[in-house]
């Protein structure tokens, strides 16, 4: 039943595309004068076989559109040329004319990009990727190789001065800072200064000079041919050929090579097959961390003040303690002090010892210099840097030499060869997003404190003795205060974590919630309360007090939470402070506007689709980075709809990471997710096996199908035994091939049945019963993202006992 309901569909949906396909083949590709496409539907010009596609591309979670060539056969589309990083919004179009060629106009008929062509007679995309235009002769008047964007493609090449631009980001078309340019025979990578394109050097690649030698003629030309080869071909017809070979099959693979946004150059390959994803063939440099070095300033692999670390051949970027991103949706733009520094600012300061060093191993900032002091101790250089204002980081190496630097900082990298070591100037108490000196150290409080030495003794010496009485009174009352409010600074400063966030206490917080006042929710580890602080500001946050903590767990309180500190990302909560008086235990968040997940899924409307998966998107975002990408992996261990909050643009944050194993050493009494929410657990936990990141990854797949359907994974309300528990039922109904009654015939998921499909059968494989059968965050992602082929899944449970077909 479910093979004919599959060949079924199979059948309908090529019947649906046969008639594309044959006008396509019907025109071979050709495009006619006056032709036009329109960015609100999905039509799109594609080349005779099918295999690219020339129109528009919607970008996600906008209603902008992209002007662009993509590869039409596979999943993801890749796209392998832009019109010059234009977005449209929808209801523009694009028109073939004998003008100006294609013209790109707005909804309001203001011309937005044009190809800028002569005497055009007709236009055809080819089954090469390349886009042409031609005159009434059949001669090529422009073609979208010769006016390449990030990509080179089979057949096509580049003449001396030629050069590709990187995006700015995966999703984000606008020129980026990466260039590669065909020069003086070579293949040179370089970075430039927006909004200008001038080239930092030296060039961060460089194939090695053809022609030097007086026995080699020089190259006129890079390329790359359909068996995946990309060569140099020199003056005298020989080629130097770049990279490894390759030995796919030309007819079974498509090829490509991208300046990929962070600044590698890649030749990929892909299965002409739906099934696989892409796949590196070779890229360059080898490590751009630290191949990039601009002696004559200019930014570096990342952005100004921030580290590059390689992993799995490409680069990241962190923020040093004390810092954080200026874009924090963008991990690879530069990054900003999270507190006053200058010489200036440091003379307001009411005490010298403003500034502690964090100590960074196999950490350096080669540029940036202003001194260097030679021979020194590693003591000394760090107490020079602390005691020089112009000074934010000194590195000292092995002979003895100590560096200083200062802002902007560039060309930051972590190399495992470097036995050097960083030491990073950051001031005491910084708050995280605080922009504003201490409120308790600017120029007019100085003055206050000064002139109030002053200002009691002239009001004593001319005034009445009882009035003197009363501001005598007054004076040690006050004196008393300070020196109380001085005696707590001390003792919360010896509990202020190796992070940047604020330690507040119990009675700051107190005075927060309003006396905790208005709770927000509770769950296994505390009550969550509304409330408000005073940082430069009148910030909301949401205040989490923990239930009773144990004196002994102290210690692992503090380790914990100097790691979670350390995380950001954009789809985690950020976690501003924290409280530890006594038998107290509290964390400070920020606070999200629009309530939890469940509040989202299940209310009286159902969400639109897209908001759902984008959502979905979100969450698997956040767990990536907990399992894999932070210092320290953290396992959620109590992953839920509740545990899910919404921004004011219903961006995900995922809330109490990392609170499991803050509190599992001491505290696994608070039934943490040993026995967990029901309906979300794996059944690790009660089978005495060892508990890993698999166990977030059953809880998303869980939470998953919840998105899909719209309904809580347990259900016994219905009175539908079948359909009671969503996992079960989910399975039942993919294997019958049932998706409508799954998805309650919900309309806009059913729009697109095998994007359906394919996250129904993710969170099949997230929810098997054997840890080792579901995939790690990463490969869900992939599979999300469909990059990654997902194979049809077995039953999660072989205990399950499912209804026959």
């Amino acid at each position: 039943m479910a093979f004919a309901f599959a060949l079924t569909q199979t059948l309908f949906s090529l019947l649906l595309l046969l008639p594309i396909y044959s006008t396509v083949a019907q025109t071979n590709g050709a495009i006619t004068l006056g032709a036009s496409l329109s960015a609100t539907d999905n039509s799109s010009w594609f080349s005779p076989s099918g295999d690219f596609a020339f129109g528009f591309r919607q970008l996600s979670n906008t209603d902008l559109f992209l002007l662009s060539i993509w590869y039409a056969k596979i999943p993801d589309k890749t796209i392998v040329w832009y019109a010059n990083e234009t977005l449209a919004p929808r209801g523009s179009q694009v028109n073939l004319t004998a003008d100006n060629g294609l013209v790109l106009t707005s909804p309001q008929g203001q011309q937005l990009w044009n190809s800028s062509s002569l005497n055009v007679a007709s236009g055809v995309m080819n089954d090469t990727g390349n886009f042409v235009l031609k005159d009434s002769n059949s001669n090529e008047v422009w073609s979208s190789f010769n006016n390449p964007t990030d990509t080179i493609l089979p057949t096509q090449t580049m003449e001396n001065e030629g050069s590709l631009f990187s995006r700015q980001s995966e999703t984000n078309f606008s020129k980026g800072r990466f260039q590669v340019r065909f020069l003086d025979g070579n293949l040179v990578l370089n970075t430039i200064n927006l909004p200008s394109t001038y080239a930092n050097g030296p060039p961060y690649y460089k194939n090695g000079t053809i022609g030097d030698n007086n026995n080699s003629s020089p190259g006129i030309q890079l390329a790359l041919n359909e068996s995946g080869y990309m060569y140099i071909v020199r003056e005298n017809k020989q080629r130097f050929v770049l990279g490894e070979g390759v030995v796919n099959s030309e007819t079974d693979y498509y090829y490509r090579a991208t300046l990929d946004f962070d600044g590698v150059f890649t030749l990929y390959s892909h299965p002409k097959t739906s099934i696989g994803s892409w796949t590196v063939v070779w890229s360059v440099p080898e490590n751009i961390c630290t191949d990039i070095f601009l002696e004559n300033g200019g930014i570096g692999a990342c952005g100004f003040n921030s580290i590059c670390t390689l992993k799995d051949s490409r680069p990241t970027c962190k923020y040093p303690p004390g810092y954080s991103l200026i874009d924090p949706n963008d991990q690879y733009s530069s990054c900003k002090v999270d507190f006053i520094q200058g010489c200036e600012e440091d003379k307001l300061s009411s005490t010298k010892d403003i500034y502690s060093v964090e100590e960074l191993t196999y950490t350096d900032w080669p540029t940036s210099d202003y001194l260097r002091l030679e021979p020194f101790t590693e003591v000394d250089c760090r107490n020079s840097c602390l005691q020089d204002c112009i000074c934010a980081v000194a590195i000292f190496t092995e002979n003895k030499t100590c560096w200083k630097k200062k802002l902007p900082l560039s060309n930051g990298r972590y190399d495992g060869k470097f036995s050097g070591k960083a030491f990073i100037k950051v001031r005491k108490s910084t708050i995280p997003g605080s922009h504003l000196p201490n409120p308790n150290n600017t120029p007019d409080r100085e003055k206050k404190n000064q002139d109030g030495l002053i200002i009691p003794g002239s009001v004593l010496l001319g005034s009445s003795v009882f009035v003197n009485f009363i501001l005598i009174g007054a004076f040690c009352y006050g004196f008393f205060f300070i020196y109380q409010k001085k005696r707590n600074k001390i003792n919360r400063g010896s509990s202020v974590l190796d992070i940047n966030l604020h330690c507040f206490t119990y009675k700051e917080l107190q005075d927060a919630t309003n006396g905790f006042m208005e709770e927000l929710g509770k769950g296994a580890f505390g009550i969550v309360y509304k409330g408000a602080i005073q940082m430069g500001s009148n910030i909301p946050v949401a205040v989490k007090k923990l239930y009773s903590f144990a004196q002994d767990s102290d210690k692992e309180f503090k380790a914990e939470l100097n790691i979670i500190g350390k995380t950001h990302h954009k789809n985690l909560v950020r976690l501003i402070g924290f409280c530890e008086e006594g038998q107290q235990r509290l964390l400070v968040y920020e606070f999200l506007s629009n309530g939890t997940l469940a509040d989202f899924l299940f209310g009286d409307l159902r969400p639109n689709w897209k908001q759902r998966i984008q959502i979905a998107f979100g969450i698997a975002r956040g767990l990536l980075y907990l399992h894999e990408e932070c210092s320290t992996q953290i396992i959620h261990c109590d992953i839920k709809p509740q545990n899910i909050l919404l921004d004011e643009y219903y961006e995900t944050r995922i809330s109490d990471f990392g609170l499991a194993k803050l509190l599992m050493m001491g505290q696994s009494h608070t039934n943490t997710a040993i026995r967990g929410t029901k309906g979300y657990v794996a059944p690790e936990w009660f089978r005495n096996m060892p508990v890993t990141a698999k166990v977030d990854v059953y809880s998303f797949g869980v939470m998953l199908l919840e998105i899909i359907c719209c309904r809580r994974s347990v259900d016994m309300a219905s009175g539908r035994e079948e359909t009671a528990i969503l996992t079960d039922w989910a399975y039942d109904c993919f294997r019958e091939g049932t998706l409508d009654a799954l998805v309650e015939h919900d309309m806009e998921a059913l729009e697109d049945r095998e994007e359906l499909e394919r996250f129904v059968m993710i969170a099949i494989w997230c929810i098997q019963e054997d840890p080792s059968l579901r995939p790690t965050m990463r490969k869900a992602m992939q599979m999300l993202e469909g990059v990654v082929d997902v194979p049809v899944p077995p039953s999660p449970s072989p205990f399950t006992t499912t209804t026959s077909l």
